[in-house]
């Protein structure tokens, strides 16, 4: 299988969840090899320079994934667009915003998917690397716990648990194999979502503050806020799936695997990444020159241009 990039440059306007500032996302076609890259061209001097995406490299997840390198460049929120990027297997992108934090359009990374498309998206002549799970690797962090095991294809398997009115009329656990099901389908439209006491404490430290019921689900003590309901009738585990998915693919390569989480967030499925290329016995780097050699989960990513 080749690698992948974009056919043509695409731009788009939005808002920082987070920041509450108005955002112009620019996504380029970018050569074979090069990477996920991403730009602030609102900063000049070397903070203006490309970074390129790493693991290491997303050092806040308070509320997000977000890159801080050692110079303090910021850019907050790329787990939604990381999640579409990995949906269309793009290898080599160049991200520019000209603020600290990617535009949360409608909470999901629908809107991602649709700009993908829009651009178009075309073959390079390199082969894809994927990284294979050998061994299984786990992480526990007191309550909530990680794991990747060895599995040929791609399966994420998610479980939350909230004590709530409306946790309780969904299920909590989800569980989808990418060998016979859509991630537009089943995961792409899936919202971000909080709680109404959390979003005013969140203002009250100058976050959130571009968060709207058009960009979020908000739950108060007995019910959902948004007049219009769910997509889905279990769409806040479906959510986490879509985080998790942009979490693991800031890797810039697609796993051959399955990844399982307990009440899993931003920080502790980073942190099992890096735990994971700590231990070199765990995993190993593969190339298929022959698409009919893929496992199947990797036969349902969207046609190229």
């Amino acid at each position: 299988m080749l690698q992948r990039t974009l056919a043509k440059s695409i731009s788009v306007t939005g808002v920082g969840l987070h920041s509450g500032e108005r955002v112009r996302l620019g996504l380029h076609p970018a050569a074979s090899d090069t990477g996920i890259r991403l730009r602030r061209i609102d900063l000049t001097g070397e903070q203006g320079r490309i970074v390129q995406l790493t693991p290491e490299l997303i050092n806040d997840t308070r509320l997000s994934s977000t890159v801080v390198t050692e110079d303090g460049i910021r850019i907050g929120t790329i787990e939604h667009i990381m999640s579409a990027f990995a949906a269309y297997g793009i290898d080599n992108i160049l991200v520019e915003l000209n603020a600290p934090e990617i535009p949360i359009m409608d909470g999901s990374s629908l809107p991602f998917i649709y700009l993908l498309q829009d651009a178009g998206v075309v073959d390079q002549p390199v082969e894809k690397r994927f990284l294979r799970i050998k061994e299984t690797v786990t992480l526990v962090e007191k309550d909530k716990w990680v794991k990747f095991t060895p599995y040929e294809g791609f399966q994420v398997t998610l479980t939350i648990d909230f004590d709530h009115p409306v946790f309780n009329r969904s299920n909590q656990t989800f569980k989808i194999d990418f060998s016979g099901q859509s991630y537009i389908d089943e995961i792409s439209r899936a919202r971000t979502f909080g709680f109404m006491q959390e979003v005013e404490l969140m203002r009250s430290h100058n976050l959130g503050l571009g968060g709207n019921l058009n960009n979020a689900i908000v739950i108060d003590d007995m019910d959902i806020l948004n007049p219009e309901g769910l997509r889905y009738p279990d769409e806040f585990v479906r959510h986490k799936i879509l985080d998790a998915i942009g979490d693991l693919y800031v890797l810039g390569h697609p796993i051959i695997g399955a990844f399982e989480g307990y009440k899993s967030g931003h920080a502790i499925n980073n942190a099992l990444l890096r735990q994971l290329l700590n231990q070199p016995e765990a995993y190993e780097w593969v190339t298929f020159p022959h698409n009919r050699l893929l496992p199947s989960a990797f036969h349902h990513l969207p046609q190229v241009t």
